[in-house]
């Protein structure tokens, strides 16, 4: 067998520290919610002003809940960062439609 002498790749990383597996699950709803920030500062150029204030309000409600979810439950980061997305587009489309705003 040509590849049996191959080194395998352990599929988990352990923190040395606590002994506890670490999730990338944190680190990537992390990322989604950082990168959604552009959505929201440009919200300012898009919709009214007090529009833009509540939807960087909520996106800073957000980023705390990424920071307080961090150790107690990581999983729900990801759907969080996916949600900060999909909250500013039916914010901006559905307001933009019901409220009849110009951009």
């Amino acid at each position: 067998m040509p590849f049996s002498r191959r080194r395998r790749i352990r599929p988990v990383v352990i923190d040395p520290a606590t002994g506890k597996q670490i999730s990338s699950a944190p680190f990537i709803g992390l990322g989604l919610v950082i990168s959604s920030a552009f959505l929201y500062g440009v919200a300012f150029w898009l919709v009214p002003i007090w529009v833009a204030v509540v939807l960087l309000l909520t996106w800073l409600l957000m980023l705390l809940s990424c920071f307080a979810w961090w150790t107690p439950v990581p999983h729900r980061l990801v759907p969080l960062g996916v949600f900060s997305f999909v909250w500013w587009f039916a914010t901006v489309a559905a307001a933009g439609v019901f409220l009849d705003w110009k951009a």
